[in-house]
């Protein structure tokens, strides 16, 4: 027939064809390279957009702004306009023969100075002073604070309040960081200086390498990593404290590992606590807890072991260590070197205690007395 005839497609063609049209459908499915380019980099500036805001803390909620607490206690202003909270206790300061500036441990504040008893501070003429240091309770945060910034703030505060040309010192826990800025920075103020447990830093050089290895490795793992993070990664410290894939500070956790038996027993003493518990962190966690840790652990301008007596021309002039040699927080073993190290320091070593020794019956007491006394 004209113009007709049938096209015959052989069964290969057919389905050589159909397999073209298939790959080219699915080819078509497939990005780009430069769309896959694109995608990554999208996803990777994402990524580290959450993880720049994961590791930011919230802005402190200062006392006395308007979205911040209120300020109920009473306060100095220092010299670069920070407030500095502070209770009062024992005799007036006007008729006091010793003066006493008593620096709270971690997560602490002004209310945790140790009492005195038995009207030992009208017996010998004791007025003690407690700061809320910066960041907590009432103070307002410094987050320019290093260990030298902080002994400077006490000796400000110290002429604010007019305590006199010279005054004393206790400083329980991470507070006892801060003596050993005092000692360093401003000894021509101090009267006299008690340490009590002091926390130390794995990182002072003058410790000898086997020993520190040896006992930072018998803290918990998970201590081991949040100070490591404080130490080398400063900016993840917030991050690491606040999330909840691994096993935080057992300080900030509040771990029973922390207490001795010793300090169990002391334990129902700090019932009292809940009172003001909520005052401690209510400026944030960051500018209190995780800038304790920063600084307490990072790199210092000065190594404790190196301090010469400050002291050789006022002879009356005392200082003194005290620690339990059943401390979960603060290594004995460690405590034990820097004494050594400083034979012009008192070192009172305490068979059995803990951590929070000093609020044994009439435990302080004792303490003060050594101090002021020499007993």
């Amino acid at each position: 027939m004209a113009g007709g005839g049938i096209r015959r497609i052989s069964a290969a063609s057919a389905r050589a064809h159909t397999r073209k049209h298939k790959k080219s459908a699915f080819s078509s499915l497939i990005p780009s390279p430069g769309l896959i380019k694109k995608f990554l980099l999208v996803s990777s500036i994402g990524l580290l957009a959450w993880a720049y805001q994961a590791c930011q803390p919230p802005p402190s909620k200062l006392c006395g702004s308007s979205d911040g607490p209120q300020v109920t206690a009473a306060r100095i202003k220092l010299r670069d306009g920070r407030h500095l909270a502070y209770k009062e206790s024992g005799i007036s300061k006007e008729k006091a023969k010793y003066k006493i500036v008593f620096i709270h441990g971690f997560d602490s504040c002004r209310y945790d100075s140790f009492p005195i008893q038995m009207g030992l501070d009208e017996e010998l003429g004791i007025y003690m002073v407690a700061i809320d240091r910066p960041g907590y309770g009432e103070s307002d945060p410094d987050p320019k604070r290093t260990e030298k910034s902080l002994a400077l703030d006490i000796e400000d505060f110290a002429d604010k309040l007019k305590l006199g040309a010279t005054f004393y010192v206790i400083g329980h826990s991470m507070g006892g960081q801060i003596v050993w800025g005092c000692l360093k920075y401003i000894p021509h103020r101090l009267a006299g200086a008690t340490l009590l447990a002091p926390v130390i830093n794995y990182w002072w050089p003058g410790f000898p390498t086997e020993l520190v290895k040896n006992c930072y490795e018998k803290q918990l793992v998970q201590d081991q990593w949040a100070l490591r993070v404080a130490h080398h990664l400063p900016w993840l410290t917030y991050w690491w404290n606040s999330q909840t894939w691994f096993p935080r500070s057992s300080v900030i956790a509040g771990h029973p590992a922390c207490f001795s038996p010793a300090d169990m027993e002391i334990v129902p003493k700090l019932s009292g606590r809940e009172r003001y518990a909520a005052q401690i962190r209510q400026q944030g966690e960051y500018e209190s807890l995780h800038r304790d840790m920063i600084v307490g652990f990072g790199k210092w301008e000065f190594d404790p072991m190196d301090i010469t007596n400050p002291f050789l021309k006022r002879k009356e002039i005392s200082v003194h260590i005290w620690q339990g040699d059943d401390d979960r927080l603060v290594n004995v073993h460690l405590q034990h070197y820097i004494a050594q190290k400083l034979p012009w320091i008192q070192y009172h070593e305490l068979p059995g205690a803990g951590h929070i020794f000093p609020l044994a019956d009439v435990m302080f007491n004792t303490i003060l007395k050594t101090q002021l006394l020499g007993n």
